[in-house]
């Protein structure tokens, strides 16, 4: 790749490069996100470098991106990382690495999104970084039967802090929240998404929803929202492009109930008593044949809908896809797939856990 760091990703002194025009880092630059979103900035004229930082490239890099291997769960790399803003001149951050979907690796699950967080932000405040853009989840507000219609940002975040896919990214949250206190010239904004679908990702819900049979809760019908994978790409590019900070909720118009969700995807649900299903599929997830944890069934019990009005008002986006289209797009693939017809989407593996959004 042309100008990028060498094999071992590490480049020469770290003298500050000028560039006519703005450079963004993107961190989990080759997850579906951040390759995706590499892909558009490479078309960007006002884009004048792209700064890719993750285990491994993205393969949709061009002329304008520069590699940089960095995994950040490493001790080192808060420091790395700093010098690599530094010398790339960087003004906006694109934090993205992040998993997608639950890990069994915990620990190093911890150390990628909690501690790794802190390692960009330390690095963000080193560097003098004017810009971060993070990924959240709309998820973290968690699914509780006391729960209104439509959580707005300033609802606060309840997903159960003993499942590790939510502390972490709640964690990373905070930090995000208190870098934005203490940096007053810096613009924060973190993007909360519904779960994302579509015909090319690959996460926890699009393996839920590929199954023939899908597990439901017996008694219990929840409304869900959804994000195109489209609009997931487009909300951040949006987020480049304008100095807004803030917390904002990405979602799609409109819900569906989950019994409507498993009839549309063309499956069907398998109705479970709560008291047997909880231990059941915490034991499928122990023997690694479930997609999810036993934390997740809130999620096919309780209301976690979220209220996408302040980033049409504030950040001017709105998504071009209901929450309807998201999920009959990614049917349309997935039957597909079902005949052979269409190949999975890729779940690339980094270490003991998956490193990218899919």
């Amino acid at each position: 790749m042309p100008d990028s760091a060498n094999s071992n990703g590490r480049s020469a002194a770290p003298v500050r490069r000028k560039a006519r025009g703005r450079v963004v880092a993107l961190t989990g630059a080759a997850s579906f996100l951040g390759r995706n979103l590499i892909g558009i900035l490479e078309e960007d004229a006002s884009i004048a470098r792209i700064v890719a930082i993750d285990i491994e490239a993205a393969p949709t890099g061009g002329p304008k991106t520069r590699f940089y291997e960095l995994d950040l769960t490493q001790p080192t790399s808060e420091v790395r990382i700093a010098e690599i803003f530094s010398a790339e001149a960087v003004d906006t951050v694109v934090h993205l690495a992040f998993l997608a979907s639950p890990s069994h690796a915990a620990a190093y699950a911890h150390e990628l999104e909690s501690v790794g967080t802190m390692r960009v932000i330390t690095a963000c405040r080193s560097a003098r970084v004017r810009k971060l853009v993070q990924w959240s989840t709309t998820l973290l507000y968690g699914a509780r039967p006391t729960n209104p219609n439509f959580l707005s940002e300033r609802h606060p975040l309840r997903a159960r802090q003993d499942e590790p896919f939510f502390a972490d990214k709640i964690s990373a949250e905070h930090e995000a929240g208190r870098f934005a206190a203490r940096e007053k010239g810096t613009v924060v904004t973190v993007l909360r998404t519904a779960p994302i679908l579509g015909p090319t990702v690959n996460n926890y819900l699009t393996r839920y929803l590929a199954r023939k049979i899908v597990p439901t809760m017996m008694g219990f019908d929840p409304l869900l929202q959804f994000l195109h994978e489209v609009d997931a790409i487009a909300a951040f590019k949006r987020a480049v492009d304008r100095d807004v900070p803030g917390v904002f909720n990405v979602v799609g118009d409109g819900v569906l109930p989950l019994s409507t969700v498993v009839k549309l995807s063309g499956r069907l649900g398998a109705p479970l008593p709560h008291p047997i299903a909880r231990p059941m599929l915490q034991a499928l997830w122990v023997a690694h044949l479930a997609e999810a944890p036993a934390s997740f069934i809130d999620y096919l019990r309780f209301l976690c809908v979220a209220d996408g009005e302040k980033v049409r008002r504030e950040l001017g986006f709105t998504p071009a896809y209901t929450t309807r289209e998201a999920l009959v797009d990614f049917a349309s693939a997935q039957r597909l797939r079902d005949v052979n017809l269409l190949q999975e989407p890729s779940a690339k593996k980094s270490g003991k856990v998956e490193q990218v959004t899919e």
